[in-house]
């Protein structure tokens, strides 16, 4: 074949090779953070089965559900940021996800306030008194548990809520309490007291108070810290290893003492927050906001 002859087209095309889109994730992979949302459920059934067989005479049933509780706050963070790091979040997690906080977070400690804070006060207080607290103390678990529904909602249908007192540039918040730490505050009451129940009167009522003022927080704009911006996975000095085996030493020796001053000072940090802001607020010259 001379030079008059030949073509490009009578070449042979040399295929290009196939290109590869971003790799999905294997179908196991999604599993993963299921079975960390699955021990989420799991805690709070049985925080709920244990709430039903507690009593004056079996108090620790209250005390085991209330750990229950503790134990399902961590699968909560967990399940999420590993189906971030793993890149496999999808829907049907979240929509999983929800559902888990609600019966956890949600209908395991309304029934474990009310059970524990109501039900087992005793008949010699009164049968119109102690009626009556009862029923109070049904409605009020009952708002705790329609809050924090309220809750899950706002925050599933909101992309990046602001909230009313705005903190730190750059800094993440959440827009009112989020409902692991409002059930995590009345588990470590109720482990506080190793599951012993209310037995006085007035202190039902402070009990009922405290259980509607967490609810309000739910539901409110106030600003809570998230930890969003804490990444395990950049290194740290070698004393925040020595610190966090302290914390765990005084975790499990001292929980009473360790989850409660949590649960409290993470609640009143919110309060604290709101209050700061409008302070500032009302010393601000006029014209300056």
């Amino acid at each position: 074949m001379n030079q008059a002859e030949y073509s490009p087209a009578d070449a042979t095309p040399v295929a290009e090779p196939p290109r590869r889109g971003p790799r999905r994730p294997r179908r196991g992979a999604y599993i993963l953070p299921s079975l960390f949302t699955a021990g989420n459920i799991a805690a709070g059934y049985f925080a709920i089965t244990q709430s039903l067989e507690g009593s004056v005479l079996e108090p620790q049933h209250f005390d085991y559900a209330a750990l229950a509780i503790g134990f399902a706050i961590p699968f909560d963070t967990i399940d999420g940021r590993i189906a971030r790091m793993t890149n496999t979040t999808s829907e049907f997690g979240k929509e999983l996800d929800s559902l888990a906080d609600v019966i956890t977070f949600g209908v395991a400690p309304s029934l474990l306030a009310y059970c524990w804070g109501f039900q087992m006060l005793p008949p010699s207080m009164g049968g119109g008194l102690r009626h009556k607290l009862i029923q109070f103390g049904a409605l009020l678990c009952f708002l705790f548990l329609l809050c924090g529904a309220a809750r899950l909602a706002r925050f599933n249908s909101t992309g990046t809520p602001m909230p009313k007192n705005p903190g730190r540039p750059g800094r993440k918040y959440f827009v009112g309490m989020p409902i692991p730490a409002a059930a995590g505050a009345i588990a470590a009451v109720v482990h506080f007291f190793s599951g012993i129940p209310v037995a006085v009167y007035w202190v039902a009522m402070l009990w009922g108070a405290f259980v509607g003022f967490i609810g309000f927080l739910m539901v409110s704009t106030w600003r809570f810290w998230s930890g969003k911006e804490i990444n395990l996975a950049h290194t740290h000095p070698f004393r925040w290893i020595v610190l966090l085996g302290v914390f765990l030493y005084a975790l499990v020796f001292f929980s009473q003492y360790v989850l409660a001053a949590i649960a409290l000072v993470y609640m009143f940090s919110g309060i604290l927050a709101r209050l700061l802001y409008s302070w500032q607020r009302k010393s601000a010259p006029l014209g300056s906001a």
